[in-house]
């Protein structure tokens, strides 16, 4: 069995040879989340395409969460460069399909290619991290990948809408091509320098195979539910079920396969497990709070779209200082436990802020809750990947980042999906309260010259009401799952961090964390 002997030193000038590529790999798995969604009126209008426009979006996130646990599994056994560029070669030429669309049916199956290359981009370059770096020593280099996800995550809507503008929504896909073919060829060269595991290993494809029909079905509920059709309309009842026997499925195929895609070892890591947890969690928090957030500016504050935009800042702001502190924190103290749970109860504090929020309440009042909650959020998130890895042995590093960065996804999907039923089944419920029988749609309310606009002038007092507190009810679901997160990270392990990624027994993380 290889061991962390096994891997050579890497000095700093080498490390940041690696994360010279690296670095783009994350820019463009983050900036292709977001770029899309200005647009999205613009390639309506092209393409005359205006039903199953969300589609555009859902496509890319299908497959590229299903892809990403396949990617790290495979990684594992041929190499992260290899995977890693195969990734990027996948994503470069489903860009240029992408601009060449001719349909609506076409953008959206050359989307889901392109989400096949995205989702290697994000767990090849974590992984790829992990065997240079040790975890204590992550933070050092923590700031690097933090503000470069930052800025393509603020980035990638303002791009996206001046493209849209100024040339062609087409452009929004070409311009991935020269920067996919820089991030080639500096991987090409630095990820040389990573080992390979070598040997001969079989391909769990029956298992690849489950866990896509298995979390596309769940996607798909989560895509639909609420939105296409009622929760308990008999397509999503059948495609839950369909998920359910999937994925009982798959555990079995999983505990019989002697080379497991999702190898059962991980999830009897009692440290793995609760990072996961965490994660998706955290996710549930970080998807929930952007969705509701710009919501809020524009529905009670009175923001226009684009000052909603403007006033999300301090949230992703502060997340991204937070995760260099956190990552300077983590490698002073060696232990992450003490980081997550201050992490955690800020986002308990945050969320618990926001649902004491008013349309009378301060703007400064409104930044410095959403402050706190990005700052804390940003504790979390990066050192839940950290805190995995160093859990896991080596031969399983690519499994396990590619399992957390899977169920970090499926919690954001969750998430956002969640809150979004609970913002407009609480807005409905206490219309009927205050007797409001007419149906006003959640999603046609605007904020014009700081009154509501398509709302008849009786029930705006009514409206502002039954607004505030369906944001209340979905702030406080996010609050309770930050609650079970705290619970989680409070009985979990407090496993030292590695302090290099080469003086430790590929056994020992593991064998310490049960």
């Amino acid at each position: 069995m290889p061991t962390y002997d096994d891997l050579p030193r890497f000095s700093h000038q080498q490390i940041l040879q690696v994360l010279s590529g690296i670095l783009l790999c994350i820019f463009l798995a983050a900036i292709d989340q977001t770029v899309v969604i200005p647009a999205v009126p613009a390639i309506a209008a092209d393409l005359n395409g205006f039903s199953h426009l969300a589609w555009i979006v859902s496509a890319y996130l299908l497959t590229s969460t299903a892809a990403t646990p396949i990617y790290g599994k495979l990684s594992d056994i041929y190499g992260r460069r290899k995977l890693l560029l195969v990734g990027l070669a996948i994503f470069a030429a489903a860009s240029v399909l992408c601009a060449m669309a001719g349909s609506l049916t076409q953008l959206v199956i050359a989307r889901a290619l392109q989400g096949i290359g995205g989702g290697g981009l994000m767990a090849m370059a974590q992984a790829a991290i992990a065997d240079v770096v040790s975890p204590r020593e992550r933070g050092r280099y923590q700031g690097y990948m933090a503000s470069t996800w930052g800025l393509a995550s603020v980035a990638g809507p303002m791009i996206g809408g001046w493209v849209t503008d100024s040339l062609s929504w087409r452009w929004i896909f070409w311009i991935n091509l020269p920067i996919a073919l820089v991030a080639m060829l500096l991987c090409d060269r630095s990820l040389r320098l990573l080992p390979t595991r070598g040997g001969k290993a079989r391909i769990d494809w029956t298992g690849a195979v489950l866990l896509t029909v298995s979390v596309s079905a769940w996607l798909l509920v989560l895509s639909w539910g609420g939105v296409e059709m009622k929760w308990t309309a008999p397509p999503i009842l059948e495609l839950t079920a369909v998920g359910l026997v999937f994925m009982m499925a798959l555990i079995w195929q999983e505990r019989r396969f002697p080379d497991a895609l999702l190898p059962p070892r991980l999830f009897s890591n009692s440290v793995f497990v609760c990072s996961v947890a965490i994660a998706f969690c955290g996710a549930f928090g970080l998807f929930g709070g952007t969705f509701l957030l710009p919501l809020y500016f524009q529905l009670v504050d009175g923001a226009n779209a684009a000052m909603s935009g403007a006033l999300l800042a301090p949230f992703l702001g502060a997340n991204c200082v937070a995760s260099i502190i956190a990552g300077w924190l983590a490698r002073r103290h060696g232990k992450m436990k003490a980081i997550l749970v201050v992490g955690l109860l800020g986002c308990l504090l945050g969320f618990g802020l926001l649902t004491l929020l008013s349309a009378s309440t301060p703007r400064f009042l409104l930044m410095l809750y959403q402050t706190v909650l990005g700052a804390s959020l940003g504790l979390v998130m990066p050192n839940c990947l950290v805190t995995a890895q160093n859990a896991a042995e080596r031969r399983d590093i690519g499994a396990a980042t590619g399992c957390l960065l899977f169920l970090r996804s499926m919690g954001g999907a969750f998430g956002s999906t969640m809150v979004g039923a609970l913002l407009a089944s609480g807005f409905a419920a206490h219309l009927v309260a205050f007797g409001i029988t007419a149906h006003i749609d959640l999603g046609e309310i605007r904020q014009h010259h700081g009154a509501l606009a398509n709302v008849p002038a009786a029930m705006v007092p009514q409206v502002h009401v039954a607004l505030a507190d369906a944001f209340h009810l979905a702030f406080l679901a996010c609050a309770v799952v930050m609650a079970i997160a705290v619970a989680i990270a409070l009985g979990m392990r407090d496993l030292p961090l590695r302090t290099v990624a080469t003086n430790e027994a590929a056994d020992e993380p593991a064998a310490l964390a049960h």
